[in-house]
């Protein structure tokens, strides 16, 4: 073994106190021992030993977030409860050896190896940091993700985790011989690791199934925190649906849609204007009881909130889709097509409809079929300099400039009949809450600056939410302003609904895309805001009285549809008078109310 020749650190001539070879003396032992781990990892050895290590590291290293979670679940009696915690390690630690010995062939699997472990170390980031699980939906969201997005889950613990976590496998993974086996060998091989892991694991579990089956079957977040068996599972599922599904088609819905009888005569063509929230919390509205005045302005405008209102997912690509859907939320989420939505039926029945959007992560295909535009286009350096501090990033308000234009843009025999603007809100969008509201909008001070949520304060964090809804509430109060002004030339009307809530550290979890069944309530608790003129009311033949009398009743986001074509006055075979929130408090008695 090659060694650093010595060379003398004291001058000729000058006596050697010996303090002079310390330095030299650590260096050298550091060298030597480096030198010995390399020579000790370049020992020839089978590729299963490899994977053995490899499976028992990401056991012990990368799945913390799980063992936190069952120390929780347990209720702090560790002792209690450290036989279901073993066995969970086991069996993680069996299926990561399974999972590898798939693997186990030759030195030209060390990157897929390394490619583990960085997919281990990055979902232990994530899940420590905002309590997400790795299951399909979460993927599926994530990987439609935008730049800005990316950008705002992007830290310095981020990199600090995967170098920690991901620097030492790599080291060995790369400097490690392989011995070579012939084809048939490596086959039986494996096939044994493979049924050994099986076999352990399946002990572990007829042992202890009396405490492991009611932990699995009350808790099923914990198969999602399996890591990296979880994040693989999800990919390898969207994956598979991808490739093996049948090709979607376009199920048309639109078909006899119709203008009802109050167009006739109408003095004024309807301007509705429906606004699709972003991670909103029902509980953190004013108007629904919150301790904080966050909607004072929406209070000011009289507008009627519903406080009962559930959301159709947890995630902007579950929800926003399935809100617009005729099918509601079973139905669509067990549809083997695609449907016509809300928007071509509004459409077909020959009114101007159009999409403008706030959200990077755009319509997720509801405004396919209709113009739409993304409201950060075409703007003036002016507005971008006042409502896009970010630079590609927008204020909410930016919809409401320039919006006269867009609408004069739309087919004028269209918007003869009457016109439906959809808006979809930046909202609440996390985890850079302090970015998404204005100077003007941030009252409660101080506020939560950075991204990694859990480096803030519980008091910091709420306040950095609360700013957000008190800048929805600006920009809500600012919309219906934007239609007052308008009523003389239309009969105007608003509805906001948010298309999930948001967990704001409650049990360890922050952000949303929980699964459904097993998300909390803020996550799907979801606020729902209607405002009428007078002329709309009134075309409506609204009873106010009676409307007010229902905003406890529960509603769920597949009311939104059936809502919005029976305040548009819109006739559809698929509408459902059942379904429509306000169909009860509709007709020339309610009127009178």
């Amino acid at each position: 073994m090659s060694r650093i020749p010595s060379w003398p650190l004291a001058a000729p001539g000058v006596a050697d106190t010996g303090l002079s070879s310390i330095p030299h003396a650590h260096v050298s032992w550091a060298i030597d021992r480096w030198h010995a781990l390399r020579d000790w990892l370049q020992r020839p050895r089978s590729p299963r030993t490899l994977v053995l290590w490899l499976g028992l590291y990401l056991t012990l290293a990368c799945n913390w977030p799980m063992y936190w979670e069952l120390m929780r679940i347990g209720g702090g009696q560790s002792a209690d409860y450290l036989p279901t915690l073993l066995l969970m390690a086991v069996l993680v630690a069996c299926g990561n050896v399974a999972l590898l010995t798939l693997l186990a062939w030759s030195r030209w699997m060390k990157p897929l190896w390394m490619a583990v472990v960085l997919v281990a170390a990055v979902s232990q980031h994530y899940m420590a940091t905002y309590g997400v699980v790795m299951d399909p939906s979460m993927l599926a969201n994530a990987m439609q993700t935008d730049v800005n997005e990316v950008r705002d889950l992007l830290n310095w613990r981020l990199l600090f985790n995967l170098l920690v976590v991901a620097v030492l496998p790599a080291v060995v993974i790369w400097q490690v011989r392989l011995r070579k086996q012939g084809l048939v060998a490596q086959l039986w091989r494996n096939a044994l690791l493979l049924l050994a892991a099986a076999a352990l694991a399946a002990g572990g579990v007829v042992a202890m199934n009396r405490d492991f089956a009611p932990l699995m079957r009350n808790h099923t977040k914990l198969r999602y925190m399996t890591n990296p068996l979880a994040p693989i599972y999800s990919a390898t599922t969207l994956g598979a649906r991808a490739l093996f599904s049948h090709k979607r088609q376009l199920i048309p819905v639109s078909g006899g849609a119709a203008l009802g009888a109050s167009y006739a005569a109408q003095a004024r063509p309807p301007l509705f204007i429906v606004v699709v929230g972003e991670t909103a919390r029902a509980d953190h509205f004013g108007l629904n009881g919150y301790e904080r005045d966050t909607t004072h302005e929406l209070a000011a405008r009289q507008v009627l909130s519903w406080r009962n209102v559930h959301s159709c997912g947890t995630s902007t690509l579950a929800s926003v889709p399935c809100m617009f859907s005729p099918l509601g939320k079973a139905g669509y989420e067990s549809a083997r097509d695609d449907y016509e939505n809300l928007t071509d039926v509004l459409q077909a029945a020959g009114l101007a409809v159009f999409w403008l959007d706030n959200q990077p992560g755009g319509c997720k295909g509801v405004c396919d079929r209709i113009p739409h535009a993304s409201a950060f286009a075409g703007l003036d350096p002016a507005t971008k300099e006042a409502l896009c501090p970010s630079g590609d990033e927008c204020l909410d308000e930016v919809m409401l400039r320039g919006l006269d234009a867009r609408i004069e843009a739309l087919p004028a025999e269209r918007r003869e009949r009457g016109v439906v603007l959809l808006m979809h809100q930046m909202g609440s969008h996390g985890p850079a809450y302090y970015q998404r509201s204005s100077r003007s909008s941030k009252r409660y001070l101080p506020e939560c600056r950075v991204n990694v949520l859990s480096d803030c304060s519980h008091e910091e964090l709420i306040n950095a939410f609360d700013n957000t809804i008190a800048y929805t509430d600006q920009f809500l109060g600012k919309t219906i302003d934007w239609l007052k002004a308008r009523s003389d030339r239309y009969d105007t009307a608003m509805l906001y609904v948010s298309d999930h809530g948001e967990s704001l550290g409650e049990f360890g979890l922050f952000l949303h895309g929980m699964p459904y069944g097993v998300a909390p309530e803020v996550q799907k608790h979801v606020p729902w805001v209607m405002w009428f003129s007078d002329g709309m009311r009134k075309r409506d033949t609204l009873s106010l009285g009676c409307v007010k009398g229902g905003l406890d009743s529960p509603l769920t986001h597949d009311n939104l549809y059936h809502t919005v074509l029976g305040a548009m006055d819109v006739r559809s075979p698929s509408y459902k008078a059942s379904l429509d929130a306000l169909a009860g408090c509709r007709g020339k008695a309610a009127a009178v109310g």
